[in-house]
């Protein structure tokens, strides 16, 4: 269990190391050592999911209207893509982000905000790797609902950016 601390309140995670040990191991290495600590939530599309874990503000400053840009962490090295696993990208789930390439995910993840089926799993191919989910949110679904309502717009070179932080103040291994 791992509780996310944000400025909207706690949302508390159920992982599942039984099928997806690589990525809960890599989750807790990342919460546990205190990466995610002031990780803004960069990414909010409404009806799709809200993501984090890549990113801080460069400045510290207290307001997003006046940070200069987003600053990208240093993630860890890739770990192995465990889409396979069964799990799907419902709603209320969590999913390791990663870029084009299926073992590219790092620190990045992101909450579903609906049954996500175009994210599964469907065959060993770049086309359907799909996204590894590796837990879920099993309290503070109405965080996940008031985050993914924020306004968003288009800063730092990136879509769907909150246009007022939301901050992952910490991630607590429980």
């Amino acid at each position: 269990m791992v509780k996310l601390h944000t400025n909207y309140g706690i949302i508390t995670l159920e992982l599942d190391a039984e099928k997806a040990p690589i990525t809960v191991k890599n989750f807790l290495e990342y919460v546990n050592s205190g990466f995610y600590y002031k990780t803004l939530f960069h990414r909010v599309a409404d009806g799709f999911v809200i993501q984090a874990g890549g990113y801080n503000y460069s400045l510290g400053t207290v307001s997003m209207s006046s940070i200069t840009k987003m600053a990208l962490k240093s993630p860890n090295p890739p770990i192995k893509n465990e889409a396979a696993n069964g799990l799907k990208n419902d709603k209320y789930t969590i999913s390791m982000a990663r870029s084009s390439a299926p073992h590219s995910a790092t620190s990045q993840f992101f909450i579903n905000l609906k049954d996500n089926n175009s994210l599964n799993h469907t065959a060993p191919d770049s086309k359907g790797f799909g996204y590894c989910v590796f837990g879920r949110v099993v309290a503070g679904t109405e965080v996940v609902d008031a985050i993914s309502k924020v306004a968003v717009g288009r800063r730092y070179g990136l879509d769907n950016v909150p246009l007022e932080e939301v901050v992952l103040k910490k991630a607590e291994d429980i």
